[in-house]
C-alpha cells in the first residue's frame, strides 16, 4: 500500500500513561510538599522557573527514561506532556543544572531529611528492616570528590562511593550521601545512621542488616548502645576461618545445607558475640553463595563447601537468622535499579553537592515510583521501572477542547479501557495515612 507523509499540528505525547502519576502526586500533594520546603534554594529573577516546575519536571524526565541531564530535552519538546503536570514551560538541562548549583552541604541535609521523612511519616508501619549498603559509581571525566579507590569492575579508575540506607518492606530509600571514591563502606556510618533515625521520626528500626564491608567493632558497639537488633555479614579474617576450621557439629537444614551456631570473641572484642556460620556444599548447590576458606586450599573437606557467617544479636533460631539476613540481597536489586532506570549512576555535575543534590531528587524519584507500585498498581510482583514504563506509561495522547472542556485522548484498545479507568479510580489519601496491609 501507498502511503504519503503529512503533519498535523497537534501536540501528541507518547507519554499518556504519565497521567496516572500526576494524578498520584497530586493526591499525595506532593508539590504542596515542596512548597513546604524552606531549605530549598528559590530564585528570585522574575524569568526563572518555579522551585516545583523544576523538581516535579526533573522527576518525570527520569520516568520517562532521562538518566542524564542532556536527555530532560526530550521532556522539554513535549509538549502535551507539559500540558498534562500543567508547567506552562518545560525547563532546559541548563535550569536543572543551576538550580541543583545552588545546593550546599547543609541543604542537601535538610532537603533530604525533609522528604524522606515526609515518605515514612505517612507509613502505616511502625517497625522496619532496615538495609544499609555502599556502592561504586564511576566517574570518567573531571568530577569534584571522584579519586581512585574500591572499584571491582572499572579497576584504576575514579569513582564516587555513597551509602544508602533502603527499607526493604516497602521498597524505599530511607537515606542517600554521596561520598568521595577512597572512602570505605563503613566511612562515617554511625553519622549516617543517626541521620537515617531521625528520618523515621517516632518509627523504629527492628532490625539492621549489613554485608561484611561493615563488619567492625565500632559499628557493633554502636548498634548495641542504641539497642537495635543486627545481623551483620562476617569478613572472612584469619580468626573467623580457623573457627569455622575447628566445626565438626553441623545442623543439617536442606540438601547440601548445614549450619552451626558458636560464640566468638575477637581479640579486641570486650565480650563475645554470637556467629552463625553456614555451608553449602558446591556438588549439590553450584550456584550457592558463600566463600571458600583461603587458608586450607588443600583441605579435601573444605573444597567440598562454600561458607557463610553472619554476626548477630538476635535471639532467633540460627536457621531463622540466616534466612532473615539474605532477605538483605534485595537491596542489590534495588541498587541495580537505581543505576539502570534512575539514573543515580549517570547524573553528576562537575561541584560534589550539585551532584549529590540531584541524587537526591533521584532517589525521591525512587520512592515515589514505590508508592505508586505499592498502593496504586497492588501487583503481586513489583515491576521494575522499565518494564512499567513500556508497559503502562508509554502510551499516546493528545489533548482535544470539546466545548469548555480539554479532553486527554488516550490511545487504548478497548480491552485495556477498563484497566485504565480503574488505575485512574483508585483512591489514594495519603493523610489517613498508607498502610501495605
Amino acid at each position: 500500500m501507498k502511503f504519503e507523509l503529512s503533519f498535523t499540528n497537534k501536540e501528541i505525547t507518547p507519554w499518556g500513561g504519565m497521567v496516572f502519576l500526576k494524578q498520584m502526586l497530586d493526591k499525595i500533594e506532593f508539590k504542596q510538599e515542596i512548597e513546604r520546603c524552606e531549605s530549598l534554594p528559590v530564585s528570585l529573577s522574575n524569568n526563572s522557573y518555579k522551585k516545583e516546575v523544576l523538581l516535579e519536571s526533573f522527576i518525570t524526565s527520569i520516568w520517562c527514561g532521562a538518566n542524564r541531564f542532556l536527555h530532560t530535552e526530550i521532556t522539554r519538546s513535549d509538549k502535551a506532556l507539559g500540558e498534562i503536570f500543567g508547567w506552562g514551560k518545560t525547563p532546559a538541562q541548563d535550569a536543572y543544572k543551576r538550580y541543583f548549583g545552588k545546593f550546599t552541604p547543609n541543604i542537601n541535609q535538610q532537603v533530604g531529611h525533609h522528604f524522606f521523612s515526609w515518605f515514612f511519616n505517612n507509613l502505616n508501619l511502625n517497625y522496619f528492616t532496615l538495609d544499609i549498603d555502599s556502592s561504586v559509581i564511576t566517574r570518567y571525566g573531571e568530577q569534584e570528590g571522584a579519586k581512585k579507590g574500591y572499584n571491582p569492575k572499572k579497576k584504576g579508575r575514579n569513582s564516587h562511593h555513597p551509602i544508602i540506607a533502603f527499607v526493604n518492606d516497602v521498597k524505599m530509600v530511607a537515606n542517600f550521601w554521596l561520598r568521595s571514591g577512597d572512602t570505605s563502606s563503613a566511612n562515617n556510618f554511625v553519622g549516617f545512621l543517626e541521620e537515617t533515625l531521625l528520618n523515621f521520626g517516632d518509627k523504629k528500626v527492628g532490625l539492621v542488616r549489613l554485608d561484611s564491608g561493615f563488619f567492625q567493632k565500632s559499628i557493633m558497639d554502636y548498634l548495641e548502645l542504641k539497642q537495635l537488633q543486627y545481623i551483620i555479614a562476617a569478613r572472612f579474617t584469619h580468626p573467623i576461618q580457623h573457627l569455622i576450621d575447628q566445626q565438626s557439629l553441623w545442623i543439617r537444614v536442606d540438601d547440601g545445607i548445614e549450619i552451626c551456631d558458636k560464640f566468638h570473641q575477637a581479640k579486641n572484642w570486650e565480650k563475645p558475640r554470637r556467629i552463625v556460620i553456614v555451608r553449602q556444599k558446591i556438588a549439590q548447590r553450584p550456584k550457592s553463595s558463600g566463600r571458600t576458606l583461603s587458608l586450607f586450599p588443600e583441605d579435601e573437606l573444605h573444597r567440598n563447601y562454600r561458607y557463610s557467617a553472619y554476626i548477630t544479636n538476635q535471639e532467633h533460631s540460627a536457621t531463622d537468622v540466616w534466612r532473615t539476613y539474605r532477605n538483605r540481597g534485595d537491596a542489590e536489586n534495588r541498587i541495580k535499579e537505581l543505576k539502570a532506570d534512575f539514573g543515580a549512576e549517570s547524573f553528576n555535575l562537575k561541584e560534589f553537592f550539585p551532584t549529590e543534590a540531584a541524587l537526591i531528587f533521584s532517589m525521591i524519584a525512587y520512592n515515589l515510583m514505590s508508592v505508586f507500585r505499592l498502593f496504586v498498581l497492588q501487583e503481586k510482583t513489583q515491576k521494575t521501572l522499565s518494564t512499567l514504563r513500556y508497559r503502562t506509561f508509554a502510551i499516546g495522547a493528545y489533548f482535544e477542547k470539546v466545548g469548555d472542556t480539554l479532553k486527554l485522548k488516550i490511545a487504548l484498545t478497548k480491552k485495556r479501557r477498563k484497566w485504565f479507568a480503574g488505575i485512574w479510580d483508585y483512591p489514594i489519601d495519603w493523610t489517613k495515612k498508607i498502610s501495605t496491609a
